[in-house]
């Protein structure tokens, strides 16, 4: 099997009592951080000045009708730069 991430880890990447070592929990943060980038965020109503995310990710309005509204994160971080696309 190939993989798909070379992970520049080498030794144990869990403690005996079961904890991930902090090179290892580094780099899971890492991949759920690129991960939570790439899939959308999902809410009723707009998400400006309400849902925080990074730039370029995107929030699905459920409640749009027929289909859902789609936001892009557009500026800044914290919960403001949404806009309607």
């Amino acid at each position: 099997m190939t993989a798909i991430v070379d992970t520049p880890l080498s030794g144990d990447k869990i403690t005996e009592k079961g904890v991930p070592v902090a090179q290892f929990q580094a780099l899971l943060e890492s991949y759920e951080r690129a991960i939570n980038l790439v899939s959308p965020i999902t809410g009723t109503g707009s998400p400006e000045g309400v849902v925080d995310a990074e730039p370029y990710q995107v929030y699905l309005d459920t409640t749009g009708g027929a289909g859902a509204l789609q936001y892009r994160k557009m500026t800044g971080t914290g919960n403001t730069g949404w806009v309607l696309v």
